[in-house]
């Protein structure tokens, strides 16, 4: 039986269509998404529930992926710290064949089942920790290997792929299967399934964060000022609390280092 994700487009003559209608093709497949998404949100609550205590207690969380699967991975760990003001070593991903597979494909580095397991012990992994595979197809052998792994040594796991009873799946704690159907040029799953992943990921990290209490309200309060458009949000929202002036407001952001900090000071000094 052929998986969901390697199914032939419901676009069989795409190659002949106008610039227009292929557009239209996309945005029509793309919308499907997040209604896939919508149908797997309590498993996506169980896994950010049990995430959440792991991290209160000092916990990581890992992403193990390939290709495209394993990029999203690096992209959502790399926007923790800036975001949130998690330290880097917080959230981490780790993408089959090292850092050169970010930019460029490595050959056949999916099809190592050990090498997720050495990658991971690199950074220490252990118990305390969570680890959550990203394949598209449920069966890349690096991500399949890392997870049976980690079971192995009682660390917990979690899945994302877009075909139904995979088997990263049987190797997860918290399997999150969302089915997007057939990609619209055939096997090509940094379309449908890439967004879907996203998708996923950006609800994981950013309901985690939220509740660790880097959000206050809806405001980023520990944000990273590593820019100047980040310090006149940072300003504003030290404004908001406290109803100084602009630069009253931007003298105390610069000088606590973020705007949580700033608003401490300030309530302090009252």
């Amino acid at each position: 039986m052929i998986s969901t994700t390697e199914q032939d487009s419901l676009y069989p003559q795409l190659s002949e269509l106008s610039v227009n209608d292929i557009l239209k093709a996309i945005n029509a497949e793309d919308q499907k998404v997040a209604l896939a998404v919508q149908k797997v949100l309590p498993q996506i609550e169980n896994f950010v529930n049990a995430l959440v205590e792991k991290m209160k207690n000092g916990g990581r969380l890992f992403y193990i992926g390939a290709g495209t699967s394993g990029r999203l991975g690096i992209v959502d760990a790399s926007e923790c710290p800036p975001t949130y003001g998690v330290p880097f070593g917080v959230v981490i991903g780790i993408i089959a064949g090292g850092d050169t597979a970010i930019r460029k494909a490595v050959e056949f580095a999916e099809d190592n089942t050990q090498q997720a397991w050495l990658d991971l012990q690199l950074h220490k992994i252990n118990a305390h920790d969570v680890v959550l595979g990203l394949s598209a197809s449920g069966t890349t052998p690096y991500v399949l290997g890392g997870l049976k792994s980690c079971r192995d040594n009682r660390i917990l796991t979690a899945s994302i792929c877009c075909n139904s009873q995979t088997a990263i799946s049987t190797h997860a704690d918290f399997p999150i299967e969302v089915i997007v159907g057939p990609e619209i040029v055939t096997g090509s799953t940094r379309m449908k399934a890439g967004t879907a992943q996203k998708l996923v990921l950006n609800m994981i990290t950013t309901a985690t964060m939220i509740k660790l209490g880097h959000v206050q309200g809806s405001k980023m309060v520990d944000m990273q000022l590593s820019n100047d458009k980040l310090i006149d949000r940072g300003t504003r929202m030290v404004m908001e609390q406290t109803h100084q002036t602009y630069e009253e407001a931007k003298a105390l952001l610069l000088k606590s280092g973020n705007v949580r900090k700033a608003i401490e000071a300030f309530n302090v000094a009252l």
